[in-house]
């Protein structure tokens, strides 16, 4: 039965979400959005029509024989991951029982897709509150415990690579067709066993326990680690040189400036009146010649302590970097260094961060700020810097600007920090921006059903965006708080009762 005679089936809205569940992999995030859209516009919505009809018995043909079957097993097994997702991220506000009918009709299917299968025992699972049972399949078990055990067996015989031979031999016992070709070809090139072996070694390369003749010596490996470090330190000379050798294709009116300033970034000297005029570079290049003057100058392995006289030399430099060569600048000089922060910010980067801001906002949101936000693994450190200069650093404008970006990039603990930051600065939100904001927050609230910072953030909109709250944003709001795990949730609840609509 094709598409279009299924959705005949189902109502206008359902529709929506069929359509939506069938975009591909972006199906599960479509369809959340199209039911938020739908519970908005009537905060009484509910999934159960939609529910109820992918439940119902549908005539189609099994194995040349006319059977029913429940509607949801017509669809494809994309359309299922989708709706399983999908329904993973919004159960919690659904009626148990219709979801676990839903579970049963798919199981009635031969699920033969193992994703499938463990998506289904998943949200069975999370409705019950259970954890018996595994999600494997007995197939998947059965060779996991098999792995496992080669695996003891091979630490016993000091040989990782004998749990890898035995597995090939048993994919070969089962006439496997790619394995099968690739056993052809081995045999034809190898004609005895040691050959046969050695080929083995080559191709797999997995043998992670070199033989007694393959080891180093006590004696050979001072000699091996001198042998690298000298190698290192030639690269490093060679880069350098090459860096040096490569300001010769410069421009003749960038090569003096070139090698003042890279003088000045390696040796950490005092920047002076000079050091501002051969800055002034930065105005005689076009963007390409930025990109590659940042690039010779090795911007990003400038040392800390050259930040804060290097960004104050280009604050007086009048008139104002453009706002290319801004970026350019903030892009090499200071995004590598926030986003490898493994420990807080040094005082000199700190300042430089905050300096540049000042006077460039614009170009540190676009070259700095969004895209640390989106490598999706903000740390303490650069959440630090971020909430820093949101705070004391960017005009409204600059903040909202941030806000929004801030809705199309995964959370993670770091970027509620920077949320709840910007929502102490008590931003400006459009009835959109809000609107939006809740969404958001209902589509995370799942993944932060334990954490602090995020019911803190939570409290936060309660109480200071009392008046952004309108019955629909009230209802989802309430939806997000089901989800809460924290001591908090009481508090929240009051908050939320207070409100008045």
């Amino acid at each position: 039965m094709d598409l279009k005679a299924l959705l005949q089936r189902f109502d206008g809205r359902s529709r929506l979400l069929v359509h939506s569940l069938h975009s591909g992999a972006a199906g599960a995030s479509n369809a959340q959005t199209v039911f938020n859209k739908q519970r908005r516009s009537d905060p009484e919505f509910t999934l159960a029509p939609f529910l109820e009809t992918l439940c119902q018995q549908e005539a189609c043909v099994h194995e040349d024989a006319l059977a029913l079957k429940p509607l949801v097993c017509l669809f494809s097994e994309g359309f299922k991951r989708n709706l399983l997702c999908f329904l993973h991220l919004i159960h919690p506000g659904l009626p148990k029982d219709h979801v676990l009918h839903l579970l049963q009709c798919l199981t009635q299917d031969d699920v033969e897709n193992q994703w499938t299968c463990a998506l289904i025992k998943q949200l069975q699972r999370d409705i019950e509150g259970t954890r018996k049972g595994t999600l494997l399949t007995s197939d998947s078990t059965g060779r996991l415990k098999s792995l496992c055990e080669r695996f003891r067996k091979a630490n016993a015989k000091g040989k990782w690579a004998y749990c890898f031979e035995d597995l090939e031999a048993e994919d070969k016992e089962t006439n496997m067709p790619v394995l099968s070709q690739k056993k052809r070809k081995s045999d034809n090139m190898d004609h005895n066993g040691d050959a046969q072996d050695d080929h083995h070694s080559k191709r797999v390369k997995m043998d992670f326990c070199l033989s007694e003749e393959e080891r180093l010596t006590e004696e050979e490996e001072p000699k091996r680690r001198t042998s690298q470090l000298e190698q290192s330190a030639a690269s490093v000379s060679q880069a350098r040189s090459d860096v040096l050798g490569s300001s010769k294709n410069l421009p003749d009116h960038l090569k003096a400036s070139f090698h003042v300033i890279k003088e000045l970034l390696d040796t950490e000297s005092s920047w002076d009146e000079s050091s501002v005029s051969a800055l002034k570079v930065f105005h005689e290049c076009d963007p390409n010649e930025v990109e590659v003057l940042c690039s010779m100058l090795c911007l990003s392995e400038a040392s800390e302590q050259s930040l804060p006289q290097f960004c104050s030399c280009l604050l007086e430099l009048s008139p104002d970097l453009s706002h290319s060569t801004a970026s350019a600048v903030i892009t090499h000089l200071l995004l590598p260094k926030i986003v490898s922060l493994a420990e807080p910010a040094s005082r000199c980067l700190v300042t430089a961060v905050m300096s540049l801001c000042t006077r460039y906002p614009r170009p540190t949101c676009q070259a700095l700020i969004e895209p640390v936000l989106r490598k999706g693994q903000t740390g303490s450190a650069q959440a630090e810097v971020l909430c820093r200069l949101v705070v004391d650093c960017l005009e409204p404008h600059h903040r909202l600007h941030v806000f929004r970006k801030i809705l199309g990039v995964s959370w993670d603990e770091g970027v509620l920090s920077v949320i709840h930051a910007l929502l102490d600065s008590k931003l400006e939100l459009s009835e959109e921006d809000f609107s939006l904001f809740t969404d958001q927050l209902y589509s995370q609230s799942p993944l932060f059903s334990k954490s602090m910072k995020f019911a803190k953030m939570l409290l936060s909109i309660l109480t200071k965006y009392q008046s952004h709250v309108n019955p629909a944003c009230h209802h989802t709001l309430s939806s997000c708080l089901s989800f809460n795990e924290t001591f908090l949730k009481k508090s929240l609840q009051a908050a939320l009762k207070r409100l008045s609509l």
